[in-house]
């Protein structure tokens, strides 16, 4: 390939473990970093390229802005020249809260406000009026939040129970209270029989019956009282008019029934009634939000008013790159917060491709995440977009699909941590496949289907689940085995396994990407409790308190307290980081570094990174648990590194690991190939098999191929997405679905093996 003349240059780079790299990156084309996780590839891209880009951007704008802006460092490099301005499109979750939908994101929504208050009939207002965020044109009951509080049924009334037990799972209808008695005495039931054992119209009267007077009360029953149901006694006495007891001593049991279900005035629409009088061809704007994104499209296709043509130009074009992307099943009426950050990533994406600024630098993080293999190739088209329009593009990456698009290649490695940070390969596909690092050699080889399938111990069974897109689907998991359950995105696969198991498999442990609960101050050390007996090896060794070993306690630095570094804030300029300049960033106070174990004081171990620190622990609790994190691919990482500083699929290794030698437990693991590479993959694979070969069930959401090649049993969902999906479209070994002539992934699985 002919670079362009112009490019990026960098020189002596050493953000976090470069080591001292210089690089010259082209621009105008698709620059794709690949390499194992840890090896430098984000400290090059997002630390150096977008953190410099923006903060020389930045700085171009008055104090004022500045204030308001994100603050960045300065990259530790000596020379970063020819920079256009970034835009980073990441996997953070778009988030906010409940007033945050696709279509507010996109402002496909703000389009259609304008269209109704245009082209509606009949006229209601302009196009504030048709926010569900403005007071003209919020639902009064709900605020424009379309739902309510009220209680869940099941989780207000105990099925395994009678009314004499404690049915009702509320403080004041416990039994012996005057509420609990209003039941008991109403001689309508059998008040030792178990709740699910009750017929539909006993069920009726407990839980939804309206007021009526009894024929045939006990003697106990108060005369002039009348009889109503769990639910709407419940909704009268703590919804309906703010109880005090439930913002004082019940506000804790409060909390633990109450859901959110649609608002009883506008059923989940969040406008007025007169706005939603307002239509286009019989539908009104709550109408469009809760179409799949593909109907919707349909739609606009419909409105001819003259008037409305340049919205509708504009509307169908953003909707059109939206299932462009995969994501035509999402209705603009789905909460941002809902979203997966494969999803938010690909929602952020849409944004910038109707822009018309060329000339600009655009930073991807793993766009393939989440992605389906037969959506990986719009994505390619988009990419490729982005730079036909004259944008530089980079991207991190780790599917070969999306590798295989590259104008060029940067391989960071050799290895992670610190055994990474250089580059080892630079230039063409060709010339990766042919080299000798990591990423060539695992993109050169082939897959094959797993040669000896498990055999079930038993089934988990669900049936008749309908939750978001399932359609009434029944299906059997087995158990002692790995399945894989598979399917393009939005295709019910989360629903069945996220949603539906855990309610009828409660004990099911979900290995998730989530953040992990604890502060700054928290590290693998503290999360997977080697931090306690390594306290004790160093109170033994020096006939110390073992809490003068931890940095939230009084061996901590007093000026710093125990965080290594102090921070100053410039109000509109970047905020100064600074070293401690008392334990010049050790976090402990000189007392206790003096105190050693094997040569090393407590701040030398937890620089160590888990490699190390394996040769120099014999003591069987410390090993064990470090041997763990290094088989889940975290071998480069630090005792002591924050853990807000870990990726998503480093979180999700990292809970995996202190689940290793754990038996007969039900796991769930949502794509936990996410920011792994080739290579890790198939170390991910060993885990799943030693966790399933201990006695345990693993099931895995996924769509990487080499994970659903070495399945005992693979469940695929579709047949597509949103409404085209819930339906299991496949059951069964992987040598059937490969010869499986519907399943989507049969296709793409044929063609790795062949």
């Amino acid at each position: 390939m002919k670079h362009p003349k112009n490019a990026i240059i960098i020189k002596g780079a050493r953000e976090n473990n470069l080591k001292n790299i210089s690089v010259t990156i082209p621009k105008e084309v698709i620059t794709i970093f690949t390499g194992v996780s840890g090896s430098g590839k984000s400290s090059l891209v997002f630390d150096t390229i977008a953190a410099e880009s923006q903060r020389q951007l930045n700085e171009t704008f008055p104090a004022f802005a500045r204030h308001r802006l994100p603050h960045y460092g300065q990259p530790d490099a000596d020379l970063i020249q020819q920079l256009s301005a970034a835009i980073i499109v990441d996997q953070q979750r778009l988030g906010g809260n409940a007033r945050s939908t696709v279509g507010t994101i996109t402002d496909i929504y703000t389009l259609l406000r304008l269209l109704y208050s245009r082209a509606g009939k009949p006229f209601a207002g302009y196009a504030t009026a048709f926010s569900f965020n403005h007071p003209d044109g919020m639902c009064p009951t709900c605020e424009g939040l379309g739902t309510v509080a009220q209680p869940d049924v099941d989780l207000l009334l105990d099925k395994n129970r009678s009314l004499n037990t404690g049915a009702i799972r509320f403080p004041t209808f416990a039994p012996g209270g005057w509420r609990w008695k209003r039941y008991v005495h109403s001689g309508l039931f059998d008040n030792d029989k178990l709740l699910k054992n009750y017929t539909p119209e006993e069920w009726q009267l407990l839980v939804y019956q309206e007021e009526f007077r009894l024929p045939n009360p006990a003697p106990e029953w108060p005369p002039t009282s009348l009889y109503e149901g769990v639910l709407p006694r419940f909704i009268r006495s703590y919804i309906a008019k703010e109880s005090k007891e439930t913002k004082g001593k019940y506000k804790a049991a409060f909390d633990q029934v109450i859901g959110r279900g649609p608002c009883p005035d506008c059923h989940g629409a969040r406008l007025r009634p007169e706005i939603l009088a307002c239509r286009i061809n019989g539908y009104h704007i709550a109408d469009c939000t809760s179409w799949q994104i593909n109907d919707l499209a349909d739609f606009i296709h419909t409105v001819r008013d003259p008037v409305a043509h340049t919205i509708t130009a504009a509307i169908t074009e953003r909707l059109e790159h939206l299932m462009g992307i995969g994501l035509g099943y999402l209705t603009l009426s789905r909460e941002t917060a809902t979203l997966s950050g494969g999803e938010s990533q690909r929602v952020k994406m849409v944004r910038h491709l109707g822009s018309s600024l060329t000339g600009m630098t655009y930073i991807f993080d793993e766009p393939s995440i989440g992605m389906h293999p037969r959506d990986v190739h719009q994505l390619n088209k988009l990419l490729r977009q982005l730079r036909d329009k004259g944008n530089t593009v980079l991207v991190v990456e780790h599917d070969p699909d999306v590798i295989a698009i590259a104008d060029h290649i940067i391989d960071m490695g050799p290895g992670a941590g610190t055994q990474g940070g250089q580059i080892v390969y630079q230039g063409s596909l060709e010339g990766l496949r042919k080299a000798h690092t990591l990423t060539g050699t695992h993109l050169a080889r082939k897959m094959a289907l797993k040669s000896t399938p498990r055999k079930p111990a038993g089934n988990l069974l669900i049936e008749n689940a309908s939750l978001h897109n399932l359609k009434q689907v029944t299906v059997r998991i087995p158990t002692g085995v790995l399945t894989v359950v598979t399917g393009v995105a939005g295709s019910g696969k989360s629903s069945l396994i996220n949603g539906v198991l855990p309610r009828h498999y409660p004990t099911a442990i979900c290995i998730d990407q989530g953040a992990i609960t604890g502060s700054r101050r928290s590290n693998p050390a503290t999360y997977t409790g080697i931090a306690d007996p390594l306290r004790e090896l160093f109170a033994q060794e020096n006939k110390v308190s073992a809490s003068l070993f931890s940095a939230n306690s009084k061996g901590a630095c007093p000026t710093c307290r125990g965080l290594g570094h102090t921070y100053t804030d410039l109000a509109f300029m970047d905020p100064v980081v600074s070293i401690c300049e008392t334990c010049q960033g050790q976090r402990f106070t000189p007392e206790v570094l003096q105190y050693t174990l094997q040569g090393k004081n407590i701040h030398e171990i937890l620089q160590m990174p888990v490699t190390t620190a394996l040769d120099f622990f014999e003591t069987p609790v410390i090993h064990d648990i470090l041997q763990r994190l290094y088989d889940v691919g975290l071998g480069y990482l630090t005792l002591g590194q924050p853990l807000s500083t870990l990726s998503g699929g480093e979180r999700q290794r990292i809970k995996l690991a202190t689940e290793l030698e754990k038996s007969g437990n039900i796991y769930v693991l949502d794509e936990p190939t996410t920011g792994l590479h080739l290579s890790d993959v198939e170390k991910l694979i060993i885990l799943l098999n030693r966790l399933t070969d201990n006695g345990s069930t693993v099931i895995v959401i996924e769509h990487n191929l080499q994970v659903i090649s070495q399945a005992d049993w693979i469940i695929e969902m579709g047949p597509g997405a949103g409404r085209d999906g819930g339906q299991v479209v496949f059951e069964g070994l992987p040598a059937g679905l490969v010869k499986h002539k519907t399943a989507v992934t049969s296709t793409f699985l044929k063609k790795q093996i062949s």
